[in-house]
């Protein structure tokens, strides 16, 4: 089967000292054909790195990339079918908008009229129909992402490459630019790796979900499993907000937090572990039922409110979308953990 990108062993380091340390440790995965990966990770885990490398603009010190069928290690970005939207959108700014997506046609020596007709009707498929005269300067920010996404999508490439591109961009617009890129995924049928450090932005948008940890994946995963089922404590962790509990797991899988009992939907070895608990996970009873926990903090939310109450586990953060049962601080209630939401872990 042909993956749309393959990374077999990979390895970087940068310079040509062999004593100099690998920023990419030997990794492996598959990009299928019309599907998105988002390649996850703190700063200086080495995902832009990776990304680099299958655009060509860095090639790799050992391992294979494939993209394809075709090796393509050594080749440089001209000679991949891929085409990279980058942070900045680095539009022309004395061209218009035409004359922007137009460019990279021209480049390949495609005619002026054909790269024009081209170029009209990508500006079509991205919502931009009559804003072919304007330049960059004329556009609000969200415009000159289509832009971008436009000169990105004419060149018709294998693979589309994108570059933390919604960071400039506000919270509205970021919602709106995430659902647009998805939505265009799906439709043309696009094969996409995607780089992000926001993980609610990797989960809205992706099929796989690779999340890398200093030079290594550290799990990869649909979007689903990598929330509910992270497979460390840096997965749990980093895959949205998580509070980590230390306890011993029995031979069943069960691990005691105080009063409450939680059993593991995946195989743990018996000993120590960490129990990963998202901050929706937890139930609040005013009858004291469950763990004795006293309201110390909230804040409102506009749609939800956040609590942080003292117990005997220590301070545990709850979000709760119950906007009719308002508790005030020092409140004694009891909390309880949901089905989903809570995770045992391996403990490091």
């Amino acid at each position: 089967m042909n993956h749309g990108v393959e990374f077999k062993n990979i390895t970087k380091r940068y310079g040509i000292d062999a004593s100099a340390p690998l920023v990419i440790k030997g990794i492996n995965f598959e990009i299928e054909k019309g599907s998105l990966t988002t390649i996850l990770g703190p700063s200086g885990c080495g995902k832009t790195t990776v990304l680099r490398m299958i655009a060509g603009l860095e090639t790799p010190t050992s391992g294979q990339i494939i993209m394809d069928g075709k090796d393509v290690t050594t080749l440089g970005p001209a000679d991949r079918n891929v085409s990279m939207m980058f942070q900045s959108y680095a539009l022309f700014p004395h061209m218009n908008v035409l004359e922007n997506v137009m460019y990279g046609l021209k480049m390949s020596g495609i005619e002026k009229t054909e790269a024009a007709r081209r170029a009209i009707e990508t500006l079509g498929i991205v919502g931009l129909v009559g804003y072919d005269e304007r330049l960059p300067s004329e556009l609000s920010g969200g415009q000159q992402q289509r832009v971008a996404l436009a000169r990105a999508l004419v060149l018709e490439p294998g693979v589309l490459l994108f570059d933390e591109p919604l960071s400039n961009l506000d919270a509205r617009l970021r919602r709106e630019m995430r659902e647009e890129i998805r939505g265009l995924q799906q439709r043309l049928h696009l094969t996409v790796a995607y780089v992000t450090h926001d993980q609610s932005e990797a989960l809205a948008v992706s099929d796989q979900i690779i999340v890398m940890d200093d030079g290594l994946i550290a799990q990869r995963g649909t979007p689903q499993d990598m929330y509910e089922r992270p497979g460390s404590e840096f997965v749990a962790g980093f895959m949205g907000e998580a509070m980590l509990f230390p306890g011993a797991a029995d031979a069943a899988g069960r691990v005691q937090l105080g009063p409450l009992q939680v059993t593991s939907r995946q195989a743990v070895a018996a000993g120590q572990v960490k129990v990963a608990v998202r901050p929706e996970a937890w139930h609040i009873h005013r009858d004291g039922s469950g763990l004795a926990a006293k309201l110390l903090k909230l804040a409102y939310l506009g749609s939800f409110f956040e609590y942080t109450f003292e117990t005997a586990l220590g301070p545990i953060f709850v979000v709760s979308p119950d906007l009719t049962d308002v508790l005030t601080i020092g409140n004694e209630v009891g909390l309880t953990l949901a089905d989903h939401g809570v995770s045992v872990v391996a403990a490091v």
